[in-house]
């Protein structure tokens, strides 16, 4: 699914979208402005050059050229390129909602050249974009690799002689429906592999799931076409105030994808700015900052937390110490042990933290909970709610974890930093006690991997 073009088969995320999601939306919209690189060049000659080379042998089993139905054919693919510029975003992708003249189109025409005039369709939807400077030509010959899915259906209606449609023909739909899928899944996996960007077969599964449900959902609805349809392709036409809804639909959810992103890259400037404050108050607090976010980070991934969680881990982490700019500057770098009553001015920062960026609002909300937290310990003997286990957020555990042995690492005006593996001792020790033990074994595995390294 590495193909920047506008149909179904690129990537992106839904409302609401991840941080993995919303990078992934940006850096698509960039690729399809931009020229083709060599290795794309290659990989869709590759899908490209074979799609044209599988859809002309099964057209030349088809009906001569001169019997095909050139009128049908045009109508048919202009108005399957005006549904190909509808792209909506769905679940983990965006889409197309071609399927709806897709299925009428394999009874419509003959089976074997619905192939052919998909890509012909797909291609004349760029041409607006080409026009208008948003596409360069080349990524127009990326459309062509797009039309795999075709090939699966029109093979199965091919062999069973096509014709009309038929209710009683449902199974033979299915079945080519499950060859559309198949041929699709098996196409974008090829296509990524080439690109040096194949995801293992679960993974693709997984990110394809919302686009091939929407395909199969259309799906009835394109039979429906079919059914009245049959004999007089014009009446196709009538799907195209649904296409013109729907298109609606899309530029309104549009709308509010870009505001979602908006919005995130604000609160993760927002969160740099705090982390500057911060490194601008006391260098110290700043360096030891950075550094636990860094360890926090590969500790959310070895514990394969997901998008929203690794996000919160980062916030998380960048602001624990947010809270120390309203501590004296005089305790923060006291040459020495800190008395009771300092102690108990420290241990203030983290509800003072929780209070600047719950006035951030949003997102920082939830960060402000993981900074509140981030001083709880496993037992129930931390500061200053005394959660206990579980009930302390696990982004909380990873960033106070990893805060910790920061800290024991790193030279202070008061002591000399521990080595590694007497901070590593530390922790195991503290695992079940101030420590989450599945966060200390995650810290072992990570410190430990890099030292190898």
């Amino acid at each position: 699914m590495s193909s920047d073009s506008a149909t179904a088969r690129a990537t992106g995320l839904a409302v609401g979208l991840s941080p993995d999601g919303q990078q992934r939306i940006q850096d698509a919209t960039v690729r399809r402005s931009r020229r083709l690189a060599r290795r794309e060049i290659v990989a869709e000659g590759v899908v490209g050059g074979s799609f044209v080379a599988a859809a002309a042998a099964l057209a030349a089993t088809g009906p001569a050229v001169a019997d095909l139905p050139w009128g049908a054919i045009a109508l048919l693919v202009v108005c399957f390129a005006v549904l190909a510029r509808v792209r909506f975003v769905v679940g983990p992708g965006f889409t197309v909602p071609t399927q709806l003249l897709f299925v009428p189109m394999l009874f419509l025409l003959p089976a074997q050249v619905v192939p052919a005039a998909v890509a012909a369709g797909f291609v004349l939807a760029g041409v607006p974009d080409v026009l208008r400077g948003r596409l360069p030509v080349a990524r127009l010959a990326l459309r062509i690799g797009d039309s795999w899915f075709s090939l699966g259906p029109a093979v199965v209606l091919s062999l069973h002689g096509g014709g009309a449609a038929h209710v009683r023909d449902w199974w033979l739909y299915v079945a080519a429906l499950g060859a559309q899928l198949a041929v699709d899944f098996t196409a974008a996996w090829a296509r990524d592999a080439l690109h040096g960007d194949a995801a293992s077969p679960s993974e693709q599964l997984i990110e394809a799931r919302w686009v091939y449900t929407v395909d199969a959902l259309l799906s009835s609805v394109g039979l429906l076409v079919a059914l009245a349809a049959a004999g007089r392709p014009a009446v196709a036409l009538l799907i195209l105030p649904l296409a013109a809804l729907m298109s609606m639909f899309a530029a309104e959810r549009q709308t509010r994808l870009d505001n979602v992103i908006e919005l995130s890259q604000a609160y993760r400037g927002t969160a740099l700015v705090l982390g500057d404050v911060i490194e601008a108050d006391d260098e110290y607090t700043g360096d030891h900052t950075q550094g636990v976010v860094a360890l926090a980070l590969e500790l959310a991934e070895e514990m394969a937390l997901d998008a929203e969680g690794r996000q919160r881990v980062e916030f998380g982490a960048l602001l624990h110490d947010v809270g120390k700019i309203a501590i004296p500057k005089s305790i923060i770098n006291k040459p020495g042990p800190l008395d009771d009553d300092e102690w108990a001015l420290i241990r203030t920062h983290t509800v003072e933290g929780q209070r600047l960026l719950d006035r951030v609002g949003g997102l920082m909300r939830d960060v402000g909970l993981i900074v509140r937290a981030s001083h709880e310990r496993w037992n129930g003997g931390g500061y200053p709610d005394g959660l206990a286990g579980e009930a302390i957020p696990i982004e909380a555990r990873i960033v106070a974890c990893c805060d910790s042995f920061n800290a024991m690492t790193t030279t202070r005006s008061y002591r000399k930093a521990m080595s590694v593996e007497a901070a590593l001792e530390e922790c195991r020790a503290c695992a079940g006690t101030q420590f989450d033990p599945a966060v200390v074994d995650a810290l072992m595995r990570v410190v430990g991997a890099g030292r190898a390294a």
